[in-house]
């Protein structure tokens, strides 16, 4: 298509899964020869990647009042002299500074993008500011849909999921002092609440009871929760059988560690890590919440359980920690369903995203 001039706008300072999926995309639109910018806070750690990777990044305060109209004034001149063809907003923070912005200076698509599953509460900034919206999951589309936006004004684009290469071997059970006939169930996660923590060693907990070689392996830091499910898991003197290793940047090495991949998150967008873990070759079980089915093949590549049933997930870690014919055909398919399908490859999310905004700006202009 034609290459067009993107600006992208966002309020959040952390880097979570939403900016990710910001970065990805702009690193992949860029290989496919579109001009991309981007304006953030200036304390923005994605501010701070952007830059890393030669994009030019503008920076505004979006708190309060006074820098709400601050900001709308330079997003606006921003636009109008990049004469950009698309803005594409991610919060809702920014989206009624930026889309606002994108009014006044009469830009031709201004996109809203929704990347959580939470319920959507006001349609401002899905209806009345953006010309259109982008979904994460078929989940949260059918949310929007049901909230009052047109059909055909939003659109699903699936987040693009790093893939890479397993490793030969992983350090992990040299780390962990564990055997090579131990069965490692392991879970990747920020910790937060809504993951499930405490979910996952209550229902793994009567199998490391009753079975000498089962672990837990908990991936991922975020105080004051990491240090709570620490307690709580010492309060049950699983020290020893479940390990908490915190944050780590060698996510692909502990994977290929790991036998099983288990995550009782109670509310999800999407899911990438489960896209990830399936990659690896890892069966998976996940609760059957938001858009996390569309991140396997429940049934083929891993497990689907009710939200808060501890039997359930009990029962399904008991299946695949006891059939390890299971755990091959079911890590199988998930290298066949999320390596091979190009569901989830930044192709496929360029290819996905260009069509969004070609056919909008084509009705845009009509």
């Amino acid at each position: 298509m034609t290459p067009l001039c993107i600006l992208h706008s966002e309020a959040a300072t952390s880097f979570g899964g939403q900016e990710q999926y910001i970065y990805r995309m702009m690193l992949a639109m860029r290989e496919h020869g579109h001009y991309l910018e981007a304006v953030c806070q200036p304390h923005a750690l994605l501010t701070e990647r952007l830059r890393a990777e030669g994009f030019t990044v503008h920076t505004t305060f979006m708190d309060g009042p006074a820098n709400y109209f601050r900001s709308v004034a330079g997003i606006r001149e921003i636009l109008a002299a990049g004469e950009f063809d698309v803005l594409n907003c991610h919060s809702r923070r920014d989206t009624v500074i930026a889309a606002a912005a994108g009014r006044l200076a009469g830009t031709p698509l201004i996109v809203r993008t929704r990347h959580l599953a939470n319920r959507v509460g006001s349609l401002l900034s899905y209806t009345i500011m953006p010309h259109r919206v982008i979904a994460a999951s078929d989940f949260v589309r059918n949310h929007l849909i049901e909230r009052g936006v047109p059909p055909g004004y939003v659109a699903t684009v699936y987040p693009a999921v790093e893939l890479q290469e397993a490793p030969q071997q992983s350090t992990l059970r040299t780390e962990l002092g564990l055997a090579a006939d131990d069965i490692v169930v392991g879970c990747v996660a920020v910790m937060r609440a809504q993951k499930g923590h405490r979910d996952l060693i209550d229902a793994i907990e009567p199998l490391i009871r009753q079975r000498t070689n089962v672990h837990l392996v908990l991936v991922g830091g975020g105080s004051p929760v990491f240090e709570e499910i620490q307690a709580y898991s010492d309060s049950k003197n699983l020290q020893g059988r479940v390990h908490m290793l915190g944050a780590r940047r060698d996510v692909p090495n502990l994977l290929a560690g790991f036998d099983i991949f288990a995550l009782a998150t109670q509310k999800e967008a999407s899911g990438t890590v489960f896209v990830e873990a399936g990659a690896a070759g890892l069966p998976v079980i996940g609760t059957n919440v938001d858009g996390v089915p569309e991140m396997m093949q429940a049934g083929i590549s891993g497990l689907l359980v009710p939200l808060k049933d501890q039997a359930a997930l009990t029962a399904a870690l008991e299946k695949l920690i006891d059939d390890p014919g299971l755990r091959r055909k079911m890590g199988q398919a998930g290298i066949q369903f999320c390596r091979s399908s190009g569901r989830f490859g930044s192709e496929a999310m360029v290819q996905r995203i260009e069509s969004c905004y070609a056919r909008w700006l084509a009705e845009r202009r009509a």
